[in-house]
């Protein structure tokens, strides 16, 4: 089963790095492709791509390829989305835009097309950058649900070149008889601690996460990836 994103996959420092350059494509090579805490992959590794325009003004596009395993012949995510970051002061940033997730691999794997908006508010200190994320679905994985997703991150450098990033975040069905997590929970949540470095250009993480869902593919868990971002 689909859960969230991927946009939501794409955090906000990596939007960031990516407003300021102008052709760009990343890949990632991970030992399970999670989201929001579940696994997209039924708890196997992903390979992921993306490639994004920017442009001086601070608008963004881009799109974003990864397999998955919802347990039928559906294998290909493809998200597309468009944006615009700006700086408010030297301390606040916003990035909004609007994100539209597709599937692929069988005649019926449309079916959970949906789109989504989002809005990414962070706060750079001397103790890290503090980040609010919140996402909205009017149509979660084509089954008309209203769903949100509200997001608070912290990332503190604990030396040059190591960061740790702490994340909380729950996801909250809006139409029950529509579309519910587990059992008649409208509702759940995920935390995810996370350590972030960098070595001849390649961008590394080992996250440690988990939900309070009662699902194999969402228990608790490490998750390594590897990636690297280059300019075209």
């Amino acid at each position: 089963m689909k859960n969230i994103i991927k946009l939501s996959l794409i955090p906000v420092a990596v939007m960031t790095s990516v407003a300021h350059a102008d052709w760009s494509t990343t890949v990632t090579g991970a030992s399970d492709y999670t989201f929001n805490g579940v696994s997209q992959t039924m708890n196997d590794p992903a390979l992921q791509v993306s490639l994004d325009k920017s442009f001086e003004n601070g608008f963004y596009a881009g799109s974003w390829a990864s397999n998955v395993d919802f347990g039928d012949d559906t294998n290909i995510e493809w998200d597309f989305y468009a944006g615009h970051y700006i700086s408010l002061n030297d301390a606040l940033s916003l990035d909004y835009g609007i994100a539209y997730y597709t599937y692929h691999g069988a005649s019926y794997s449309d079916e959970g097309n949906y789109p989504e908006a989002y809005a990414k508010f962070g706060y750079s200190s001397a103790l890290g950058n503090t980040e609010f994320n919140f996402w909205y679905s009017w149509d979660y994985f084509g089954t008309g649900a209203g769903h949100t997703i509200a997001m608070l991150a912290h990332s503190y450098e604990i030396a040059p070149n190591h960061t740790l990033r702490a994340s909380f975040d729950v996801s909250n069905s809006l139409d029950g008889d529509k579309w519910l997590w587990d059992g008649d929970n409208s509702s759940y949540h995920h935390y995810r601690l996370a350590y972030q470095t960098s070595f001849k250009g390649f961008n590394l993480e080992l996250a440690a996460e988990n939900t309070n869902l009662d699902w194999d593919t969402a228990d608790e868990r490490l998750v390594f990836s590897v990636s690297r971002t280059f300019s075209l």
